[in-house]
């Protein structure tokens, strides 16, 4: 047998994704429930357009799903921040997880139903989005009270990895089944699915223990409606370089995510059903590749400038993509787009949990949820409605090019961020 060079080894171990978190028995559980959850949760997250865009065949219909999810994770996701700080978190979770599999099971039932009506499925998908903005930042916010410090960092590594390989896998299987079954049947099969998968998580969450708010200071005390939310916020106002890192990834995803364009691109440009699949799933084929090789992502001592150069690279690949012609191009290029996007939130994520003590981790996750998945259904929106003026390629090449641009700017006018070090 040949032996192994430790100079190999030790350049492995740098490179390697952490899996040092899982020694953690509890973090274990609700990981591996979250990453069943996830590639059901996908699955959805590809079929809701797909419906969309069957009922309609129109990129602006498929735009206003982005309106749809947007305001009420801006709502719901900002107080029910407030109240996991205010409330035991496991019990917050357990309500949000409720109703996100009840949203899963009405979808699947409209799909069999054979309703198509595309007023109820934006009345569903916002439901959907009121159940995930409660229990998102319960989620998040507990996880430094079962993982040590010097283990967050490698936590929210993986969960970014689990993420996006269940973004990869769970796309291609709503392909495939839509390319198998076609719309009408591959529908409730994708819903079915989702809801399947999402007991995992549900039994998951039921073994957390329970995490009732820490004691605050003689005096102060635990709030959990409008004063909770601005009380988060004045705090967020005091730390420039989480202001600034808001602000980009905003810049980046309402510029340049072109997620609802994949419909109409997929059919006018390349005109294959399994397209779209391909297309949902190469950013996060790109990300779950640079997580599996992110142990440089923890060294990073100027984290401020590398999440400026991420973003940047995230709406370069983005606006490179939106001129190819030739499907594999495009995947390869959206694939760089999302590794980008990977380092970026590594960092982000990483940078909030630093800055804020645990009597606020519950709201700042709560407002880091409105601009992470707020922003890109903006985004959608913003798409769609180019689309509608435009053209799909104006909407996707500009919209990266000028994320680009605003990026830049922002990072020069305003150097607390990227003049941030670890």
């Amino acid at each position: 047998m040949t032996a192994v060079k430790p100079g190999r080894s030790n350049a492995a171990r740098r490179w390697a994704i952490d899996l040092s978190p899982l020694r953690v028995p509890t973090y274990r559980r609700l990981w591996l429930g979250n990453a069943i959850a996830m590639f059901g949760f996908q699955m959805t997250a590809v079929a809701v357009p797909v419906e969309m865009y069957a009922l309609t065949r129109d990129s602006f219909w498929v735009g206003l799903l982005g309106v749809a999810s947007f305001v009420p994770l801006l709502v719901f996701g900002l107080w029910a921040g407030a109240v996991a700080d205010a409330r035991d978190r496991r019990r917050v979770l357990l309500v949000g997880s409720a109703l996100l599999w009840a949203s899963v099971l009405a979808l699947l039932a409209q799909a069999l139903l054979g309703v198509g009506s595309p007023a109820l499925l934006l009345a569903l998908v916002t439901v959907h989005s009121i159940a995930f903005a409660i229990s998102s930042p319960a989620r998040s916010a507990a996880l430094p009270r079962i993982l040590p410090a010097e283990l967050l960092p490698a936590a929210m590594t993986l969960n970014f990895t689990t993420f996006t390989a269940a973004a990869v896998v769970g796309p291609l299987g709503a392909g495939l089944v839509f390319a198998v079954w076609g719309t009408d049947t591959g529908l409730p099969i994708a819903y079915a699915l989702d809801a399947l998968l999402f007991l995992g998580l549900i039994t998951a969450t039921l073994r957390l223990p329970a995490m009732p708010p820490e004691p605050v200071a003689e005096g102060e005390a635990h709030r959990g409606g409008l004063g909770g939310v601005l009380d988060g916020l004045r705090y967020l106002t005091t730390t420039p370089v989480l202001l600034l890192s808001f602000a980009i990834d905003l810049i980046a995803m309402i510029l340049a995510m072109p997620r609802a364009l994949f419909p109409e691109v997929a059919v006018e440009r390349f005109g294959d059903g399994a397209a779209v699949g391909w297309l949902y799933s190469a950013m996060a084929i790109g990300a779950m590749l640079g997580g599996l090789t992110s142990g440089w992502i923890g060294r990073l001592h100027r984290q401020g400038l590398a999440l400026v150069l991420a973003v940047v690279g995230w709406a370069t690949a983005i606006a490179l993509a939106g001129l190819a012609r030739n499907l594999w191009l495009m995947v390869v290029l959206l694939a760089v787009a999302g590794l980008a996007d990977l380092v970026s939130a590594v960092l982000r994520q990483s940078m909030l949990l630093v800055y804020a003590p645990d009597r606020l981790r519950g709201r700042l996750q709560g407002v880091n949820l409105a601009v992470v998945a707020g922003g890109p259904r903006l985004g959608e929106l913003r798409a769609g409605a180019t689309a509608g003026f435009l053209g799909a390629g104006v909407a996707w090449v500009g919209g990266g090019l000028l994320a680009v641009v605003l990026t830049v700017l922002l990072a020069v006018a305003f150097p607390a961020l990227r003049r941030y070090r670890r």
